[in-house]
């Protein structure tokens, strides 16, 4: 496959190996398959003993993966007939993110996503998934739309920060962030985020408010990206991994510290290695939730979103 990530070379190695094997054999008419059927029972021994042992820079890595599925890959996975909308009416149609009105299971919902491109020229085009205040705010005009009609509404975070240039902040960045956080606060209608990438700052964060934060085995969620948190602790942005390491960004230790409420597992090797499997997987845990949460009333929703964000970042106080 290409993109192989650095840890992963041993198993490159041994895949070169079983199909040189394979095509040596069928040139030469000679029968490898018992050396061939060894050869895949040690990558697959040493697949699972490369993933099973991940360090928080391993899975930034994935979380970045280039050919990692996009909000838009699940929006067609698992919605159907999804209608996509454009523009914030006030400035423009911020590409870095998506959304729209769909159909989970039968059930009417809104869906707003952060995208990122799938080349380069289809990265220029959606700024890398780093939006701009018209991006926010064209989130937050779908989000307010389906708070009107009752609808659910299901985010998929995926950025590594809001655009940080000149124009974002004249067009008022900080505060199209801030919006959002507050009138998500407030809605009456049960919202599901689902963290599939990599979620970055402020720009993670304005699609982030929800009843249910959900992320996947491999994806990173943080404050701040480990590139800045390095930049500004040891003045180099190369230290990220160590920086990574420090801000405990996965989902396992998110979960430990009650800042998300579910994992979803990926296939062996991440979610580029089989986007059908990952979609299918994250439908099941998006019913699942929405199925518990649609029942409960507007003020009940409110409530538990207010409870839910109230407590992080909880401690004790003991006297020595």
């Amino acid at each position: 496959m290409a993109n192989e990530l650095p840890f992963e070379q041993p198993l490159e190695e041994l895949r070169s190996k079983i199909e040189e094997l394979r095509r040596f054999g069928s040139e030469k008419q000679i029968d490898f398959s018992e050396e061939i059927a060894r050869l895949e029972e040690r990558y697959a021994q040493l697949q699972k003993e490369i993933f099973v042992q991940l360090v928080p820079a391993q899975k930034m890595q994935i979380a970045r993966h280039p050919q990692r599925p996009t909000s838009l890959d699940y929006i067609q996975a698992i919605f159907d007939d999804f209608i996509e909308l454009h523009g914030d009416r006030a400035f423009a149609d911020d590409l870095a993110i998506v959304g729209g009105i769909a159909k989970l299971n039968g059930v009417p919902v809104t869906v707003v996503g952060h995208q990122k491109g799938k080349d380069t020229k289809d990265n220029i085009a959606r700024n890398f998934g780093m939006p701009h205040p018209e991006g926010f705010r064209k989130g937050l005009r779908l989000m307010k739309q389906a708070d009107k009609f009752g609808r659910p509404i299901i985010t998929f975070i995926d950025t590594p920060g809001a655009y940080p240039g000149g124009a974002a902040e004249e067009r008022g960045q900080g505060e199209a962030i801030a919006r959002n956080l507050l009138e998500m606060s407030t809605f009456g209608v049960p919202i599901i985020c689902v963290v599939i990438g990599e979620g970055g700052s402020g720009g993670a964060l304005a699609l982030g408010v929800g009843n249910r934060v959900l992320m996947l085995e491999n994806a990173i969620y943080s404050v701040i990206s480990p590139n800045g948190a390095a930049s500004i602790l040891w003045k180099d942005a190369s230290k990220a991994d160590k920086a990574a390491e420090a801000m405990k960004i996965t989902a396992q230790d998110l979960q430990e510290m009650n800042i998300i409420d579910d994992i979803i597992p990926e296939p062996s090797g991440g979610a580029h290695r089989d986007p059908a499997q990952q979609a299918e997987a994250v439908k099941i845990s998006l019913t699942r939730h929405l199925e518990e949460l649609r029942h409960w009333d507007s003020d009940r929703l409110r409530q538990d979103r207010f409870d839910k964000y109230r407590q992080i970042g909880t401690f004790t106080y003991l006297q020595g």
